[in-house]
């Protein structure tokens, strides 16, 4: 499995010629958004009603389980940080025998009956930067709590943003003890996972 970041929540799940993207954003984010067709857009934060022309592309929003060309997803929603305007949700996604947590745009703690869904996963994408997002002591604090073998940051400072948002150094040093080197992309199989025995933070770049 090949993972790329394009700042925010935006990540690339690649896996021979299937891939899923997460959380696209607009050019509005100073960000330039990814381009190339994709089998399945994630979402975890979703307008309501849902904007014009959305409902004939594959696009995966809201509680449920969904199967795109072999990848398993199953999404959670978040009652609690969800209004009349937006609803958030969480998702699983199994792709062969790698089960990866997405967090998205979640903001509190995970409700109990949702956390027991992430205690047994390989990787975890969550947000890194705090406010507005989870702040990054129970960032942390999850972390301990599902300890899943990675652990990818998303939703930090990074040149070329134009909203405020918090730097990743105070997170890491609470979870790593300092700074992480950050990779291009991130390739993994499910031997290699296995192999770790304590989370390892991977840091992507753009």
């Amino acid at each position: 499995m090949v993972i790329t970041w394009y700042g925010e929540g935006c990540f690339r799940l690649q896996n021979g010629d299937t891939s899923v993207l997460l959380d696209v954003y607009d050019s509005s984010t100073g960000l330039t958004p990814p381009r190339g067709k994709v089998d399945a857009h994630v979402r975890t934060l979703t307008s309501w009603p849902f904007p014009f022309g959305e409902q004939e592309e594959t696009i995966i929003r809201g509680a449920g389980e969904y199967d795109i060309r072999g990848v398993h997803i199953k999404g959670f929603e978040l009652p609690q940080e969800s209004t009349s305007k937006f609803f958030k949700t969480v998702y699983i996604i199994l792709w062969e025998d790698i089960t990866i947590g997405v967090l998205g745009h979640l903001s509190e703690d995970l409700p109990p009956q949702v956390l027991e869904n992430f205690e047994e996963i390989d990787i975890l994408i969550g947000p890194g930067g705090g406010a507005p997002f989870i702040d990054q002591d129970r960032m942390a604090r999850l972390l301990k709590q599902v300890t899943p073998k990675v652990f990818i940051p998303s939703f930090f400072k990074i040149s070329g943003l134009k909203r405020s948002a918090g730097a990743l150094t105070p997170l890491l040093e609470r979870i790593n003890g300092g700074a992480v080197e950050p990779q291009e992309k991130f390739v993994c199989k499910k031997k290699e996972l296995d192999e770790i025995k304590k989370t390892t933070v991977v840091c992507l770049k753009i």
